[in-house]
C-alpha cells in the first residue's frame, strides 16, 4: 500500500460521507438500492451487528497496490485478502490477485511495488474478478491499515466499471495507532528540540509490539502485515469481548 498524508486531507475517509452506526441497517438499504447483482449479492450478505464481540467477529483483512495516489486517476494494480479472526489468521484460505489498470504503470509505481508491465499485460480487468472478490469479502469486517486508500480506490475503481461505489464496515488499525500517538500536537518546545510525532505507518505500528518486519507494498503481505497488528493491537489494548462498533467505522 501507499501511504501519504495528503490523501486523506483531500478526501475523508467515510466512503458516503457520512458516518455509519448501524452497519447491519445500512447493508438492508444497500441491498435494496443497488442496481449491479453483484454488489446487491454482497450487501444482502449482510453485516454483524455493533454489539457483537471482537472475539466473535468475521475479519478479513485487505490491501491494495495502485499505479499512483490519486484513487480517481490511478488504478488498482493487485489486491491481497486474508480471512482472520483474533486467535488465527487463515492463511491458506487468503487470495492474491494481479490486475491490469485502465491507466498505465508508472516508473515510481513499479519501483514501489514492483509489479511489471509484462505482469499486468496477461492480468484481467477488475471487472472479470469483481464477483469473487466481492464473495470473499462479503459477511466479514474487513481490517486494513489505512482505510481511505483502500475505500477511495475501491471506488475509483468501480464507479467507471459498474457506476456504483462500495461501502463496507471496516477496522483501521492505522486509526487505531493515531487514537494512542496522534492525540495532541507536539508543542513548540518540542518541535524546537526536534522531537517528532510518532510514526503511525504499517512498519512503525508492527515494531512498537516486537512483530517482525515485512517486505513492504505487496498486497498479500500488507494484508497479513495488518491482520497480525490488530490481533496484537487487541491483545494489548482492548478486551476481545469488546463491541466491534469500539473499533470500526
Amino acid at each position: 500500500m501507499l501511504h501519504l498524508g495528503s490523501l486523506q486531507q483531500k478526501q475523508p475517509g467515510a466512503t458516503s460521507g457520512t458516518t455509519v452506526h448501524d452497519w447491519p441497517q445500512r447493508f438492508a438499504e444497500l441491498a435494496a438500492a443497488a442496481h449491479d447483482e453483484r454488489l446487491k449479492r454482497f450487501y444482502a450478505a449482510g453485516a454483524v451487528a455493533g454489539d457483537t464481540p471482537l472475539s466473535a467477529v468475521p475479519l478479513m483483512a485487505l490491501d491494495v497496490e495502485t499505479t499512483g495516489l490519486d484513487p480517481v486517476r490511478d488504478g488498482i494494480v493487485s489486491i491481497g485478502l486474508v480471512p482472520m479472526r483474533l486467535d488465527r489468521i487463515l492463511a491458506s484460505q487468503s487470495r492474491h490477485w494481479i490486475l491490469k489498470p485502465r491507466t498505465a504503470l508508472g516508473e515510481e509505481s513499479v519501483t514501489i511495488h514492483g509489479i511489471t508491465d509484462s505482469q499486468v499485460d496477461t492480468a484481467p480487468d477488475l471487472i472479470e474478478i469483481l464477483d469473487e472478490v466481492l464473495q470473499h469479502m462479503a459477511g466479514h469486517v474487513l481490517v486494513v491499515h489505512c482505510s481511505a486508500i483502500e475505500r477511495q480506490f475501491l471506488n475509483g475503481a468501480l464507479r467507471p466499471r459498474i457506476g456504483e461505489k462500495i461501502e463496507f464496515p471496516v477496522i483501521d488499525t492505522m486509526e487505531l495507532e493515531a487514537r494512542l500517538h496522534r492525540k495532541k500536537r507536539l508543542g513548540l518546545f518540542a518541535r524546537l528540540f526536534g522531537h517528532k510525532q510518532r510514526s503511525i505507518r504499517l512498519a512503525a505500528s508492527r515494531s512498537r509490539y516486537g512483530l517482525p518486519r515485512y517486505r513492504p507494498h505487496h498486497a498479500l503481505t500488507d494484508a497479513l502485515a495488518s491482520a497480525e497488528l490488530l490481533q496484537a493491537q487487541i491483545a494489548h489494548r482492548f478486551s476481545p469481548e469488546a463491541p466491534v462498533s469500539a473499533l470500526w467505522s
